[in-house]
């Protein structure tokens, strides 16, 4: 879906799809050399980052297994509850892994955390962050993340896997969504 299909539901375009794939690209050529001659797991977190995992995934050019994670903290709300809830839990054990999270957005940083201190309970060698957009003005704890994306305000966002009450995942751009569509 084109950003000009849903116009009237869109505020303002942050991040064009042309500029996610850009820094997508050069995010993995710096995950490349952080990683070399080791074995990658990257957790993606169901849904919003499936876009990100599927491109992110195929900018590198070493050998990486995937597995997935859904939690949300969401629901249909435009703000986080803070209270994380597991949809689905991974498949390969994290025990002596090195541990990628790919994550579409760090807004809060609650669910982030809550995931870290999850994976280092069951034993992942290293745990970093790969997250396409953060918003530092909405952080309410400190994540420290290794490969961001981008820095954007503190708006509702959708696009490129994002989404509102399950729209808007396929946006093509991130782009904040129009507050009459959720008043």
């Amino acid at each position: 879906m084109e950003s000009t299909d849903v116009q009237g539901d869109l505020a303002q375009v942050l991040v064009t799809e042309e500029q996610i794939h850009d820094k997508l690209r050069e995010l993995a050529r710096r995950i490349e050399a952080d990683y070399e001659g080791e074995d990658l797991l990257l957790v993606g977190v169901l849904k919003g980052a499936v876009m990100v995992m599927a491109d992110l995934s195929r900018e590198l050019r070493n050998h990486v297994e995937i597995d997935w994670m859904a939690v949300s903290s969401y629901g249909n709300s435009t703000k986080s509850s803070g209270v994380v809830q597991i949809r689905k839990d991974l498949d390969t054990p994290l025990e002596g892994r090195h541990v990628l999270i790919v994550e579409d957005i760090i807004d809060s940083g609650l669910t982030l955390s809550w995931l870290l201190e999850n994976f280092a309970a069951r034993g992942a060698a290293s745990i970093e962050v790969c997250a396409l957009l953060r918003k530092p003005d909405a952080a309410k704890v400190e994540i420290d993340c290794r490969y961001v994306g981008f820095d954007i305000p503190n708006e509702f966002v959708v696009g490129y896997g994002l989404d509102y009450a399950e729209r808007y995942r396929n946006l093509r751009d991130v782009a904040v969504l129009a507050p009459h569509v959720y008043a």
